[in-house]
């Protein structure tokens, strides 16, 4: 099933998302459906361990965790898959498009505001004893900008940075008041090798706020973050969909080394490469559709149809172009992993 050729270092991912060329092309991915992971370990998914001996099992140099906390949402949950396989799952769910929690300065100031000392690191000290040699942890987290129209509504959002702009900026500094601490808490700690920040802001067809608005009042934001990789000497690594064209200069700017993923039908990543690929590493861009309705030759010839144009100079971690979610074919997946593994050489 597998055909594994390397051992574990964290340092071609390090490398790689730096810029470098590694002695071979890195295995990177958001997520993992835990479907997916408990088939291809043939038990459920328990704890840390068993999520760290998936990744080594597959290939990748590191396994991705994030601190715990809980932020209450109006989310509308689908109560059950096709397949029955989970109810609850927050990855089929609606955020309000309408109005939200929070409405006025009033609702701001009610809301039951996570605090900081009830952030879990519980996760990263559990997996330290587990992790192989060559193995390191990416520290992720995200969502500053959506949490802030999550919680308000995207069309009262919206409407509010025109007519409540204060609101809007005052409810983005709360949230970062609660997220920044996580980035300085993971670039301390010894098994973390990189930072990831995860923000969608465009859609495949544009962004979803204009270049101004990001610039005033979220690009700040993804600096200081990036300021946290660098004085920490990590790797910072952004992830949103879309398309980019427009602030790419921007994101840059704001100290990001590598830009996750890369969304085919939004950018062609030979085109993003010879843009920005002297400024910035690029992650994925193996298109999620056809792993999830190609045949497994479907797979391996877009894979490598993507390394040709992803891997020449180094700069690209392999992988989807956003996630691995439960309805891709476990064969489909591998087959991927397993392309990249026997093609990725330098």
């Amino acid at each position: 099933m597998f055909r594994q050729k390397r051992k574990r270092d964290f340092e071609r991912v390090r490398k790689t998302l730096m810029g470098g060329k590694a002695d071979c092309v890195p295995l990177i991915e958001l997520g993992i459906h835990p479907v997916i992971k408990e088939k291809i370990l043939g038990r459920p998914l328990v704890s840390v361990k068993d999520d760290i001996e998936f990744m080594d099992m597959m290939g990748y140099d590191f396994v991705k965790i994030q601190p715990a906390i809980t932020f209450e949402l109006e989310q509308e949950l689908v109560e059950k898959s096709e397949d029955g396989t989970y109810k609850n799952a927050p990855d089929r769910a609606w955020a309000p498009e309408h109005g939200g929690i929070i409405t006025t300065m009033e609702d701001l100031n009610n809301y039951n505001w996570p605090k900081i000392e009830d952030i879990s690191y519980q996760k990263f000290d559990d997996a330290l004893p587990h992790l192989p040699k060559g193995m390191k942890i990416i520290g992720q987290y995200g969502d500053i900008f959506t949490l802030a129209w999550e919680l308000m509504g995207f069309e009262t959002f919206a409407l509010a940075t025109f007519t409540d702009p204060e609101l809007v900026k005052k409810l983005l500094e709360k949230i970062e008041s609660i997220i920044l601490p996580m980035f300085k808490k993971m670039a301390t700690l010894e098994q973390v090798g990189a930072l990831w920040y995860s923000d969608d802001i465009a859609y495949s067809h544009g962004l979803m706020m204009s270049p101004d608005f990001y610039r005033e009042y979220f690009f700040p934001f993804l600096k200081r973050i990036g300021d946290i990789a660098k004085g920490a000497n990590l790797p910072f690594i952004y992830h949103t969909d879309g398309i980019l064209y427009d602030v790419f200069d921007d994101i840059i700017e704001s100290g990001v080394n590598a830009q996750h993923p890369i969304e085919p039908k939004a950018m062609d990543i030979a085109e993003v490469k010879k843009r920005y690929g002297k400024n910035i590493s690029l992650c994925g861009g193996i298109e999620v559709d056809v792993l999830s309705r190609g045949t497994t030759k479907d797979v391996e010839k877009l894979t490598l149809e993507i390394m040709a144009k992803a891997k020449p100079n180094g700069g690209w971690c392999a992988g989807s172009s956003n996630s691995v979610p439960d309805y891709v074919p476990v064969e489909n997946y591998i087959a991927m992993v397993n392309t990249v593994i026997e093609n990725g050489d330098y």
